[in-house]
């Protein structure tokens, strides 16, 4: 039953309750039927006093269900949980999703991000205010190992989820929760300001990049060097293709198989990468379009039997026929192209095919295609630069609503592709793909994207405009994606305070994200009811836990910052850390308000195990009575 059809039946049957009781007391002194006479003696009859009172409870009780917050996770939220029927098929969720409830929390509509992708919070204006408990040193791992240890988590925190957190590929974990991606119109904002995103980042140290890797990326280690690489541009593109990228974040959400850590990896431990080691790709990184063709076969999924790769100038450097290593039960020949025929004499296998990409593809190559996750998993490889034509092309303005890859060639290429009656061929599907590509690069980012156009029609979708002629807005929201504000920033919408508490060096580094004459910043002991955000600089982690009990109620938004050292966690002492760290959730818990969101965030081990977020709002602790 969902929280929605629980609030739905608690209030019909407080309303029935409520016309029980009128009817029973209008019928009290009367000949009623022996239906009713039953009724009436197996309830003890009311005076009036009693029935008053009962009748206001009730309304009262009604009242406060439509006023409570309510948090519910969706699919992508329950694919995340910590239940044993889900281990080695669990699918994490990022710290941005988190990031997102938080601010939600906090600003409800007018905040620039929304958690819809993994959960829905209800009433969100009814949230009293918002902590995060932050410890890092702790990961999955520890939890789920210990559980025992953990009562205060288990028994008070509703929602457990794995989290992929920085601490996995070697990123700040302060860095991804403080800093928002800008929207649009804050990007406007800055550019109006300073000129450029870039003349924003080196002016302001409000605004930073957010570019992370999991892949075993060899970084261009002089950022002038990167910056010229990226101007770099070749004479047919009027803009930087790696902005055509998709993020992390973004190929956990369209299924691509990507090699972190933790348990997810168990998904893809028998994939391998397209190479061992790859260079950071730039401007003039060399783009190859790639298409498969699958069959059906015995084991119930589909398996490779073409592959088909061409390179910019639309030469097929490979394309080779595939025999599965199982037998084929559907050739699905209407799609694939595939015959029994065509497959009799030959001898590739994807292991073969694997070895020829390795080979081929060059250490920065960009792989584009439509809706390439189905082929990497086809081929059980992951590649770190993908171009999905499926993502940076859409007509419908919706982002979950793909454009098939015949329609978008028939829309924006004036060509026909798929018509052939006995099959797709793939070698045309990577052609299409890598025209579609090569057309956006020579136009805008926003070409051919209703979502980033917004409301625009199909003809405007379609002009071969150049950047000058499309609003600021809309050419740099793709570009700020890569750039961030403070998440306290937005405090200063409304008259929500902040609170972060921690050791000196904990709010060092939060300190970066508080450089903006927007907002008053002050200590603990000057803090005023004019200033924003209050830094509270702990002695140690038990001072941090003790403080951040006591001004919880006093601001929207709490965060207490702890580090758990790695002599606290070997063998003769990690069960004391643990209780201690339990009774830490359980001080902080107890000083939130009812109808606060409590989030306690375990944030993984550098390269190890992945990250827990533990959510809940707190509720009333002592139900109404009825007389």
């Amino acid at each position: 039953m969902t929280g929605e059809d629980s609030n739905k039946r608690s209030r019909d049957m407080d309303t029935d309750d409520i016309n029980r009781l009128d009817y029973i007391k209008d019928k009290g002194n009367s000949n009623a039927t022996d239906e009713i006479e039953l009724q009436a003696n197996k309830k003890p009859r009311l005076n009036g006093e009693e029935y008053a009172i009962l009748k206001q409870e009730l309304r009262e009780r009604k009242k406060r269900l439509t006023t409570i917050p309510r948090l519910t996770l969706k699919a992508g939220g329950e694919n995340a949980t910590l239940e044993a029927s889900k281990v080695g098929k669990r699918i994490p969720i990022f710290l941005s999703d988190v990031q997102h409830l938080l601010l939600y929390s906090l600003l409800g509509n007018y905040s620039p991000y929304l958690p819809s992708r993994w959960c829905q919070l209800e009433k969100h204006n009814k949230v009293s205010h918002t902590v995060v408990f932050v410890i890092e040193g702790l990961s999955l791992y520890h939890f789920v190992a210990h559980e025992s240890m953990f009562p205060h988590i288990t028994n008070n925190l509703k929602y457990q989820l794995e989290v992929v957190t920085p601490a996995i590929y070697g990123a700040s974990i302060i860095e991804e929760l403080a800093a928002v991606p800008l929207t649009g119109t804050q990007s406007s904002k800055l550019i109006k300001q300073y000129g450029s995103l870039e003349t924003a980042l080196q002016t302001t140290g409000n605004v930073i990049r957010l570019l992370k890797t999991i892949f075993p990326v060899c970084p261009i280690n002089d950022n002038k060097m990167e910056m010229e690489a990226c101007k770099n541009l070749p004479q047919s593109d009027k803009f930087c293709r790696t902005k055509l990228l998709l993020s992390l974040w973004q190929m956990v959400e369209e299924n691509y198989p990507v090699p972190l850590k933790g348990i997810l990896a168990e998904k893809y431990n028998s994939y391998v990468l397209t190479k061992d080691h790859y260079k950071e790709a730039i401007a003039t990184s060399p783009m190859f379009a790639l298409d498969c063709e699958m069959c059906r076969t015995t084991i119930g999924d589909l398996e490779l039997t073409r592959i088909s790769i061409v390179d910019e100038k639309l030469n097929i450097i490979y394309d080779s026929l595939v025999k599965p290593d199982n037998e084929i039960t559907n050739y699905l020949t209407c799609y694939s192209g595939i015959t029994k025929e065509m497959l009799e004499d030959v001898t590739v296998r994807l292991s073969d095919v694997q070895s020829v990409l390795r080979t081929i593809l060059p250490p920065d190559a960009i792989l584009v295609g439509q809706s390439l996750n189905s082929d990497l998993h086809t081929l059980q490889m992951m590649h770190p630069y993908i171009i999905d034509t499926s993502v940076i092309f859409n007509v419908t303005g919706d982002r979950y609503r793909k454009t098939k890859l015949r329609i978008l060639a028939q829309e924006f290429l004036g060509e026909s592709i798929q018509m052939n009656p006995t099959g797709h061929c793939s070698a045309e599907d990577s052609k299409a793909s890598m025209k579609l590509v090569q057309l956006k690069l020579a136009n805008s980012v926003n070409y051919g994207d209703a979502v980033l156009l917004g409301d625009c029609n199909m003809e405007v979708l379609k002009m071969k405009v150049n950047t000058e002629t499309i609003s600021q807005r809309m050419l740099q929201k793709l570009e700020a994606k890569k750039y961030a504000m403070s998440i306290f920033s937005h405090l200063t919408k409304d008259k929500t305070t902040a609170a972060i508490v921690g050791k000196e060096e904990v709010l060092s580094e939060y300190a970066k994200y508080l450089e903006s004459s927007s907002l008053n910043v002050m200590n603990d002991e000057n803090f005023t009811k004019d200033d924003k955000v209050r830094l509270v600089i702990a002695e140690n982690n038990k001072h941090a836990v003790t403080r951040t009990s006591e001004i919880t109620m006093e601001h929207g938004f709490t965060i207490c910052h702890l580090r758990i050292k790695e002599g606290e966690l070997v063998d003769e002492r990690v069960e004391k850390t643990f209780r201690t760290v339990n009774k830490w959730v359980d001080k902080i818990w107890q000083s939130i308000a009812v109808n606060g969101l409590a989030c306690v965030l375990f944030t993984g081990q550098n390269n190890a195990g992945n990250g827990a977020c533990f959510l809940n709002i707190k509720k009333e602790t002592s139900p109404v009575t009825c007389a």
